[in-house]
């Protein structure tokens, strides 16, 4: 029944297709379990935590959110409210989840409280922790449980034995770090690192199990900022830290903790390397950090002395435009070799100490396993739409210095993976069925992969097929994805055009995905020519074409989109009378600069969460692509929508302009759209503003999202005078 709704509330419902499907896999060293979470259905948003057999293909449910809770609503820790912003965590029940060193015990939260599940037996008991609980992460030998709770890292037995035994009056559960003054939290993430580094833990614990390495982080330097609810007036605002362009950042520094209540501080020149991007601890060597400096264009890995806390310097990274922090690095071989992601000679290359292992045609992502004698990592091949997984060999008697392929399906699709014990998970999207397709396979030494079982899948599929036309537009061969309405043919003349883009660093959309196509899909059923351009500054091709944006990140990314669609209408059938733009976040902004600066170019444009005053968004991402507020101020102003001199590029005439922003937003927060529209109104340019009340970043919300895009549909056509 839900198959027959429209395609709108369709997706809002399944939230684009992903409810019901496998998601954040674990995989049991001794290849006989594969643990995962999904929920029930294809529109149920409460995950549970699953357990399959490979070797007979068996699964069972080890933890139901709803028969642990009872059947009550869940309650959500602001700590955990924020954690879930960061990460665009939409869905609810089990939505993450830690496991010891044999995948035999796995530990989550519930309205804030504490669960292990036994992953043999499939058993789930609640712990008697102080809370609310945040993060909690077992320790590689499943004996203890560490956690944060206000501000504190803690940790508990995961028995829920007593400390001193059996007639203990309480559980062994106490504190290895407390806060220490006001505004400082131990184990958590802070705000940049979550938001732009991908760094969402903030604790680890050593391989031996007897110790923790955790951060320290000390917010008071960070302004603080007001998040109020307008339609509720009575409701005092949310007071958040947001470290601005230029402003003050978070004091992050690390400590190791043992067991036995010692403590070790961790020393490095914070003050020349403040941003702590990665940390990684485990068998194969000491513990590697991977600090960079506030303008990212130097960043060093340093190993550890765990007895003193010394840091030395294994490897150093520099560039003139930025470095950046990969997934999955720095790490260790089991010989003692760094693992790390660099860009070397144009290309961006996986490295075992200083030998590199790749080189072009792939563009490597992220490394998602190391054994004994390979890596396994994920990189764009020759075409920037196929990303698969790969794996490369760093010693061992063949194929030394290649790298070969996993997967027996053909390319193009988009995979990812993960690895233990001689299997494989593969989760791989193509455009020649919609979704996913989890599989569990063994490797074989040719590339190819016996699948040994399957994950089954409960997600919907969508009433509508994309048709995307994946090509390479213009001198710059932009890639492109090109839809036109269903059941369209040639005899039916040009269409209106409406530029559908993210086009900014991070978000790559064209993608040999079938479902990552639907909303343009549906926009093309509506009656245009839908065209999706990753210009340069989006990730996927090349060191270059990533780095182009610097200090013009607004003018080229708007640059590459007026190339794409001129050069696509030699061959398309596009009104270039009739084009419209819509974004959301980055594209949003590109958006409304569409609008203002080529007006020649775009007729309307739909402005979803801007960042418009980019002295307004956080310092990470900011200073990464503008450099310091401060010291560039041009840059800053050349980039922005409203500052002076970014009005004065706005020329005539007006264009309609439907300007969309969350009121809950604390990422983009909604400062940036109300500053637009009064630059708008003080400029005498008209355009429309809708404010979405309670909804964040993200307008995960059914009803919000259902209609957010009958909105977007019905601005587009009045704008560009369709019936």
């Amino acid at each position: 029944m839900t198959g027959q709704l429209p395609f709108p509330r369709h997706a809002a419902r399944t939230q684009r297709f992903t409810l019901g499907a496998p998601r954040d896999i674990s995989l049991a060293p001794d290849g006989t379990r594969v643990v995962f979470l999904r929920s029930p259905s294809g529109t149920d948003r409460s995950h549970c935590l699953q357990v399959l057999d490979p070797g007979s293909g068996k699964e069972f449910t080890a933890a139901d959110p709803r028969a642990l809770l009872a059947g009550a609503e869940e309650e959500l820790p602001p700590e955990e409210r924020a954690r879930r912003e960061r990460t665009r965590e939409g869905s609810g029940g089990i939505v993450g989840y830690a496991v010891d060193a044999a995948v035999e015990l796995a530990a989550f939260t519930l309205s804030g409280r504490l669960f292990v599940s036994e992953l043999r037996a499939g058993t789930t008991r609640e712990l008697p922790a102080t809370g609310p609980v945040v993060d909690p992460r077992p320790s590689p030998d499943g004996r203890h449980i560490a956690y944060v709770a206000g501000g504190a890292l803690r940790v508990i037995a995961a028995d829920g034995a007593p400390a001193d035994g059996a007639n203990a009056p309480a559980p062994q559960d106490r504190p290895l770090a407390e806060p220490d003054a006001p505004h400082v939290t131990w184990g958590l993430a802070e705000f940049i690192a979550a938001e732009e580094m991908s760094r969402y833990r903030g604790f680890w614990w050593s391989p031996e199990s007897d110790r923790l390495l955790a951060a320290r982080v000390d917010d008071s330097p960070v302004a603080r900022w007001w998040i109020a609810d307008p339609a509720h007036p009575d409701r005092e605002p949310a007071r958040v830290a947001y470290p601005a362009a230029g402003t003050a950042n978070a004091e992050v520094t690390l400590a190791l903790f043992g067991l036995d209540g010692s403590r070790t501080d961790v020393i490095w020149d914070t003050a020349r390397y403040p941003y702590l991007a990665r940390v990684h601890w485990s068998a194969a060597g000491p513990p590697l950090l991977l600090v960079q400096t506030r303008d990212q264009r130097a960043q060093r890995y340093l190993a550890v002395d765990t007895a003193t806390g010394a840091t030395t310097l294994v490897h150093e990274d520099e560039d003139p435009v930025w470095v950046e922090p990969y997934p999955g690095v720095p790490a260790w071989t089991p010989d003692g070799r760094l693992v790390r992601i660099a860009d070397e000679g144009g290309v961006r290359k996986l490295f075992a100490g200083d030998r590199p292992l790749t080189g072009a045609p792939l563009h490597v992502r992220a490394v998602l396993d190391i054994g004994e004698e390979d890596i396994l990592f994920s990189a764009s091949g020759p075409e920037t739409h196929d990303i698969g997984v790969y794996r490369a060999w760093f010693r061992g008697s063949g194929d030394q210095g290649g790298w070969q392929r996993v997967g027996g399906r053909p390319s193009p699709t988009v995979t990812s993976a993960v690895r233990s014990g001689g299997l494989a998970v593969l989760t791989q999207a193509s455009l020649e069925w919609p979704g996913t397709r989890t599989e569990v396979v063994r490797p074989g030494p040719d590339g190819e992969a016996e699948v040994v079982a399957v994950l089954g899948s409960y997600a919907e599929t969508p009433g509508l097929t994309p048709r995307p036309r994946l090509v390479r537009a213009g001198e710059r061969e932009i890639p492109c994805a090109v839809l036109l309405p269903a059941g369209y043919t040639e005899g039916d003349g040009p269409l209106p055009v409406l530029m559908d883009p993210y086009g900014g660093p991070h978000g790559q959309r064209v993608v040999a995905a079938r479902n990552a196509h639907l909303t343009s899909q549906w926009f093309a059923d509506q009656g245009f020519a839908v065209v999706v351009a990753d210009g340069r500054g989006t990730p996927g091709r090349s060191p270059g074409w990533e780095k182009a944006v610097s200090r013009r990140l607004g003018p080229v990314a708007l640059e590459d989109q007026v190339a794409a669609l001129h050069a696509l209408a030699e061959s398309f059938p596009l009104d270039l009378s009739r084009v419209a733009i819509r974004g959301w976040s980055f594209g949003g902004y590109l958006a409304a600069l569409a609008a203002l600066r080529r007006p020649d170019v775009f007729h309307a444009a739909v402005v979803g969460a801007p960042v418009t005053d980019l002295r307004l968004y956080d310092t990470h991402y900011q200073e990464r692509y503008l450099g310091h507020p401060e010291e560039e101020p041009a840059v800053y102003a050349l980039n922005s929508l409203v500052t002076d001199e970014g009005l004065s590029g706005a020329a005539e005439p007006h264009r309609p302009m439907l300007i969309v922003h969350g009121l809950a937003d604390d990422n983009v927060v909604v400062a940036h759209s109300l500053r637009l529209s009064s630059a708008l109104l003080a400029a005498g340019r008209p355009h429309e503003v809708l404010p979405l009340s309670g909804v964040t970043h993200m307008a995960s919300q059914e009803q919000v999202a259902e209609n957010l895009l009958l909105l977007q549909a019905d601005f587009l056509k009045r704008s560009l005078g369709l019936a």
